[in-house]
């Protein structure tokens, strides 16, 4: 069957699809805070019955071996994510009025007058099962705490009865299971918006176990979800009904939605005259870096840290939007053989599948004609390239989507002139705003000092900021928010306009900034860092994962005192 034959086929579903959510669009806007509550605990016990199936399915899509503990990535990446984001929602519901739930955030004063509220740990259980990480949101210029609290929960100010509904077409991505749900999730609890979620062709083998875990949501009249290619979504993204649109993809896809393609979607970008006038929220990916400070990093520490940023590259086979794009290295530190060597070892052990489509071509053109390009063979796998990011604006510019990265060696005189130089590198020489690491030893950290440190960190452009850590950890917070640096527009969209997640619902977010231990347990306690936590779930060789990922789902559910010993002495078994 021909693609026009099929949209013409599905348009009369899609229609009506449309046309009950505009129906039931104000509604929801008004339906109680304790209605939504339920709502939300129905989905957790909806979502806990497919969690099995869910993560078992994406697994097989990806060509993971049922038995792999790389089976804890689609655990965690999909029903965690969502779950947590449950338990998010109904604690800043729950405590609304008055704005209370933003009692209990700790709040801080920025070297550059800004203010960052701690919202990670935010629990006891924070505090045991991710012990030593803390994340933060970094308010934008000018709103002090009185403009935080006026601004949080700002779709709630409105009386109920005064709403009016939305209905809101969000565009799912293929990588990721949980993004789709999430960003829905946005609308739907935080916008008050009625959501039309059109899957992903990619994973749109998921659809009927998302409207299973997600009935509660349709059986309300809030939610319907849907599958097609992209003349679907084109049909979608013109229709009458729809009132905004949310998309987390391609700056292409975004930029065909809004000014068109060819020629006169040129015309119409450079006149100002979009071709759809709707409000078109997204998020669209980047060239992100991870900037490696130099230090006094013990064997051990480079072990550690070689596995951080093998996760960083190659969680999902690389098809993540903060995958590391580009590793910025200080030149002439005497480490770095060693880190890279232990990175290929690390690397050469993920022989997964490259499972995302066009993968192949993407990395025959990140290769060229092979001069210069490293590879680190995988056996069954791909080979990982490496490329010299300096050797072609490519490298910088676009993203790779797949097992591929770039580096580049930056004068090191010393570790804070490295970092600022590193700094400005990715600022202004790689394309997009979206997520950037830094992995830094704790006594180069004191050495440059917390103000000098909070004050450079201020300067890097990105959404969401990981010390010690990866972006991904960010995305799977479900308490930041989650999108680019602000400042893009439609015309120059980089990496998106606005964001998402955020389940404490901040207004006017600059940044999130999360930080993770920089030695695991033990050795980080023989040290003297106060933290329990052993080698992270979400790392690539984390040995685990897969029970870790089904356990902490199961606790997420229903966290009890007595499902904790599993949790912990798998974590430790990792």
């Amino acid at each position: 069957m021909s693609a026009p034959e099929r949209i013409t086929q599905d348009r009369a579903g899609l229609d009506a699809a449309l046309s009950q959510l505009d129906a039931a669009k104000d509604d929801w806007a008004r339906l109680p805070v304790q209605a939504r509550i339920a709502l939300l605990r129905e989905v957790k016990d909806c979502l806990l019955e497919q969690a099995e199936i869910w993560a078992m399915a994406a697994a097989h899509h990806k060509r993971i071996p049922p038995e792999s503990p790389l089976v804890g990535e689609e655990w965690l990446s999909g029903p965690y994510a969502v779950m947590s984001a449950c338990n998010g929602l109904i604690e800043t519901l729950s405590r609304l009025d008055g704005k209370a739930f933003l009692d209990d955030l700790p709040v801080r004063d920025l070297p550059n007058g800004q203010i960052a509220l701690r919202v990670s740990p935010h629990t006891v259980w924070d505090r045991l099962l991710l012990s030593g990480v803390t994340a933060e949101v970094w308010m934008r210029p000018g709103v002090d705490r009185a403009e935080t609290r006026r601004l949080a929960a700002g779709a709630y100010d409105t009386p109920p009865q005064d709403r009016r509904g939305k209905v809101a077409l969000v565009l799912g991505a293929g990588n990721i299971a949980a993004i789709a749900p999430l960003d829905a999730f946005h609308k739907l609890f935080s916008e008050h918006q009625v959501v039309l979620l059109k899957m992903n062709p990619v994973n749109e083998y998921l659809a009927p176990i998302l409207r299973a875990a997600l009935s509660p949501l349709i059986a309300r009249g809030a939610l319907r979800i849907v599958g097609g290619d992209g003349q679907v979504g084109a049909y979608l993204s013109d229709h009458p009904l729809v009132d905004e649109i949310h998309v987390t993809g391609a700056q292409t896809t975004h930029d065909a939605i809004v000014w068109g393609t060819g020629a006169d979607g040129a015309r119409r970008r450079a006149e100002g005259r979009p071709k759809n006038p709707r409000r078109v929220t997204s998020e669209l990916g980047a060239v992100c870096p991870t900037i490696v400070v130099p230090g006094p990093w013990s064997k051990a520490d480079i072990a550690f840290q070689a596995q951080n940023i093998a996760t960083q590259k190659l969680h999902n086979s690389g098809f993540n939007c903060v995958a590391c794009q580009v590793l910025i290295l200080p030149e002439g530190w005497d480490r770095t053989g060693a880190l890279m060597d232990a990175f290929a070892a690390v690397a050469a052990g993920d022989r997964r599948a490259a499972w995302y489509p066009g993968v192949e071509d993407r990395l025959a053109a990140f290769a060229g004609d092979g001069a210069g390009v490293e590879r680190i063979a995988r056996g069954e796998a791909p080979d990982l390239l490496i490329a010299d990011a300096e050797s072609d604006a490519r490298f910088r510019e676009v993203e790779v989507f797949g097992p591929a990265l770039s580096r580049v060696a930056l004068p090191a005189p010393d570790p804070e002139a490295f970092l600022r130089a590193a700094i400005d590198y990715a600022n202004d020489r790689l394309a997009g705003t979206l997520g950037a690491n830094i992995l830094i030893h704790p006594a180069t950290r004191r050495a440059i000092g917390a103000r000098r440190f909070d004050e450079m960190l201020a300067r890097l452009r990105y959404g969401c900021i990981a010390v010690n850590a990866w972006t991904g950890l960010g995305f799977l917070t479900a308490t930041l928010p989650w999108g680019a640096f602000p400042g893009h527009d439609p015309a120059d969209v980089g990496s998106g306009i606005g964001t998402v997640h955020n389940t404490f619902m901040l207004g006017g977010v600059e940044r999130g900034v999360i930080e993770a231990p920089w030695r695991p347990f033990p050795r980080g306690v023989a040290s003297g860092q106060g933290t329990l936590l052993p080698r992270p779930p979400w790392f690539v060789t984390n040995r685990r994962q897969q029970r870790l990922g089904e356990a902490l789902v199961r606790f997420q559910h229903d966290p009890r005192w007595s499902r904790l010993p599993r949790i912990f002495a798998d974590a430790l078994a990792g």
